[in-house]
């Protein structure tokens, strides 16, 4: 071998191998002192090897007097090639857990290469292997041998031997990324997702804004007769999304994220973090959805734990609430609209508020606030004690 090919061979391995190409000519001067001590069968003898760069001339010491590497022999020339074979592997592992730890949460394409146990390994761009657990698989989905399919980078370690890269189709950045590749104005940040919950498999609820009043931010993602958003669900084999306008108001957000079915009321308790959504008596399954779905997902997008009642159910709230507080509302003839200004529609609410808002927000004095809230507490402690007595 020509100094020159050992210059070409160097730089074809750290182009194919995406390795640093002074990290393969320094690992090539360790192994060939490697194999000079193997030589001379002192291991601790003052051994130097330099490659040039450029030309690929080598020149080698021992104890400070030149040798010539090409003339130590077949068993050394041997140590040096698995030397080489080890530290390339080495640095090829530390490259790629590089690259793919800071690519983690990006969407990633692949080709399924075999099935394991469930999960499918996936060879990515020929350069690593990933695993899609069968945990991380789109409920209902199967996948064969050869298939391309997408999805986002969840996790990267590195063991003794190899990289393991966890792929993901279940997780929430899934959809943030098909959206991100799929419509122009969320890559190009004129469209944001503000919020977003998910159940792989069965429904997500997505809430976008818009950056520029000229551009509706739902239009945007559902694109012409539908043709963007069912790109989406394709990839998803037909999973569910529903795509709600952001708002800033917790009332809007909160009937918003309650569609398909429509709000007539929302009362909102900032204290306890609950909102309450009244709707019509015939929309009451599709606010609640199939095994509590639908308000699942959307108390998940705002932030809020969300009750859904329906006119009559609020209206027998506050007719027992005001029931309650009869005897104070004599001296305050607006009581039980303030309750439900604070979003407290219960004796529960009142009791697990306490005193403080009744009078930070409501301006009741300590004293009453206490008394309002004694009530609550043993009103709930009658309710239990005759539920105990019937049992």
């Amino acid at each position: 071998m020509n100094t020159q090919e050992i210059v070409r061979i160097v730089d074809n391995i750290a182009r194919d191998k995406n390795l640093d190409r002074e990290s393969i000519f320094l690992d090539l001067e360790a192994a060939m002192v490697s194999g000079a001590k193997k030589h001379y069968g002192d291991p601790d003898c003052d051994v130097v090897v330099n490659i040039d760069r450029n030309n690929g001339q080598i020149t080698a010491y021992k104890d400070n007097a030149p040798i010539d590497i090409k003339e130590l022999g077949r068993i050394p020339a041997q140590t040096v090639k698995q030397v080489m074979i080890q530290k390339i592997k080495a640095d090829e592992r530390d490259s790629i857990y590089t690259e793919y730890a800071e690519r983690r949460g990006e969407l990633i394409t692949g080709t399924i290469t075999r099935k394991e146990r469930g999960s499918a390994v996936i060879s990515l761009e020929g350069r690593a292997e990933a695993y899609l657990p069968k945990t991380e698989q789109i409920p209902g989905e199967t996948h064969h041998t050869g298939e391309r399919l997408r999805a986002v980078i969840a996790d990267v370690r590195e063991d003794t031997s190899q990289v393991k890269i966890k792929l993901s189709r279940t997780h929430r950045d899934f959809i943030r990324r098909l959206f991100e590749a799929e419509i122009p104005e969320i890559a190009e940040g004129i469209v944001e997702i503000r919020a977003l919950s998910r159940e792989a498999g069965y429904r997500t609820k997505i809430a976008v804004g818009s950056n520029d009043d000229r551009v509706d931010p739902v239009g945007a993602c559902v694109g012409v007769r539908g043709s963007r958003i069912k790109n989406i669900v394709d990839e998803l084999s037909g999973e569910k999304i529903d795509i709600v306008p952001w708002s800033d108001s917790s009332q809007d957000l909160i009937t918003n994220a309650i569609k398909p079915a429509e709000c007539t009321e929302i009362a909102l308790c900032f204290e306890l973090g609950r909102a309450t959504a009244v709707v019509p008596e015939s929309q009451l399954s599709l606010a609640i959805g199939k095994h509590g779905q639908n308000v699942r997902l959307a108390a998940r997008l705002t932030g809020w734990d969300i009750d859904i009642l329906t006119p009559d159910e609020y209206n027998q709230e506050v007719e027992e609430l005001t029931e309650i507080y009869k005897e104070f509302s004599t001296g305050d003839e607006h009581l039980i609209d303030k309750f439900l200004a604070l979003g407290l529609l219960t004796v529960h609410d009142i009791e697990e508020v306490g005193p403080q808002p009744l009078i930070d927000e409501l301006g009741l004095d300590q004293d009453l606030a206490q008394r309002l809230v004694d009530l609550a507490i043993e009103t709930l402690k009658a309710e239990k004690s005759g539920s105990e007595s019937a049992e």
